[in-house]
C-alpha cells in the first residue's frame, strides 16, 4: 500500500491528507437541517449529517489529493450511527480512489492488538467466511506498550500489504510531557523513532518501509531529526494550518527526493468556508471552499519545497 500511496503523491504532485474529521459545528446548517428533517434531531440524524458533509468535501477535492484521514472518534461520539457513517466514508473515498489512513490510534498488547488490527487492516473470520470490517489502507497506532503490543499489528500488514503510521512525536502542546523526557541522555521520542525504523525493516516496499511515523508539524526541529533517525519510513505530519504549521516548517520531513513525508490539514480545510480567506464561498458553497484550500496548502508546500 506504500506503493500505492507514493504514486498517488507523484501523480498529484500533493504530498497533502485531507482530514475528515468532522465536528457538528463545522457542518453547515442547511446540511444539518436536511439530515434532521429525514432523521430527526437523532444520533441517526447527526451521522446522516456527517456523511452528506464528507461526501461533499471529497467529492469536490479527490481529485487534487491522494489520500483522507478519517478521525475516528468524530464518529464514534455518535455511536454505532457515527461508525456507520464512518465505514460509509471510508468506502466512498477507496471508492473515488483516494488511499484511506484510520486515524484510530489504536495500541494493546496480544489478542487486543490483533483484533484491533483485524478490525481496522485485516479480515476476520466468521463461520466460513472472512470479512474486511472497516478496510482502511494505514492506521495510526501508539507504540507505547512496547513491541508485544505493535506486532500484532505488523503480521497484519505483511499479510494484507497495508501500513502503519506509528506515533513518535505528536504536534499537541503537552506532548512534551513523556514524549521529551531524556532516556540515557536521549529524547524518548528519538528512541521511539529508532525502533519504528527497526519495525519499518521488516516491512519493506520498494524505497519505503510499510511502517511510517507520526511527527507533529509544530515541532520542525525535532523532525529534521527524526527524519535522519527513520530515512525509509513515510512520516504523517499533523498540525499544519490550524495548529500553526506553515510550508516552510516542513521541509525537513522531507528527503531530497521530495517524497518521504504527507502533511495532515483537518480543519483547516473541512472547515474553510468559516475562515476569512474563503468567506467569499459561503456556507451554501463549503465544498468548493474546501478545493481552494487544498489548492493554496498544496501550493505553500510546493514552493517550499522548491526553496529548501
Amino acid at each position: 500500500m506504500i506503493q500505492k500511496l507514493i504514486e498517488k503523491i507523484k501523480k498529484t504532485n500533493a504530498p497533502i491528507v485531507v482530514g475528515l474529521d468532522p465536528m457538528m459545528g463545522y457542518i453547515p446548517e442547511h446540511v444539518q437541517k436536511k439530515a434532521f428533517g429525514e432523521f430527526g434531531e437523532t444520533l441517526e440524524g447527526a451521522a446522516e449529517a456527517i456523511w452528506q458533509f464528507n461526501k461533499e468535501i471529497v467529492d469536490k477535492t479527490y481529485d487534487l489529493i491522494p489520500a483522507v484521514k478519517p478521525q475516528i472518534a468524530m464518529y464514534e461520539q455518535f455511536g454505532v450511527p457515527g461508525l456507520a457513517a464512518f465505514k460509509k466514508t471510508v468506502d466512498y473515498c477507496k471508492e473515488k480512489g483516494l488511499v484511506v489512513i484510520g486515524d484510530v490510534k489504536r495500541g494493546d498488547i496480544g489478542s487486543t492488538s490483533a483484533a484491533y488490527a483485524v478490525a481496522h487492516l485485516g479480515k476476520v473470520k466468521v463461520g466460513s467466511k472472512e470479512y474486511a470490517p472497516f478496510d482502511e489502507d494505514f492506521m495510526t497506532i501508539n507504540p507505547y506498550l512496547g513491541s508485544d503490543g505493535v506486532n500484532p499489528f505488523l503480521d497484519v500488514c505483511r499479510e494484507e500489504k497495508k501500513g502503519l503510521f506509528i506515533l513518535v512525536k505528536t504536534s499537541n502542546p503537552s506532548s512534551g510531557e513523556f514524549q521529551d523526557q531524556l532516556v540515557d541522555g536521549r529524547p524518548l521520542y528519538e528512541l521511539v523513532g529508532e525502533k519504528v525504523a527497526q519495525w519499518g525493516e521488516q516491512c519493506m516496499g520498494d524505497d519505503y518501509s510499510y511502517v511510517g511515523a507520526v511527527v507533529g508539524a509544530t515541532y520542525p526541529e525535532m523532525g529534521k531529526t527524526l527524519r535522519r533517525v527513520m530515512p525509509k519510513s513515510y512520516i504523517l505530519v499533523p498540525g499544519y494550518g490550524a495548529q500553526g504549521g506553515q510550508g516552510k516548517d516542513l521541509v525537513h520531513f522531507f528527503n531530497e527526493d521530495g517524497l518521504g513525508a504527507i502533511v495532515n490539514s483537518s480543519r483547516g480545510i473541512i472547515a474553510a468556508y468559516k475562515q476569512e480567506a474563503y468567506a467569499r464561498y459561503g456556507a451554501e458553497n463549503f465544498g468548493e471552499a474546501s478545493r481552494a484550500a487544498v489548492e493554496d496548502m498544496v501550493t505553500d508546500i510546493s514552493r517550499a519545497l522548491a526553496e529548501r
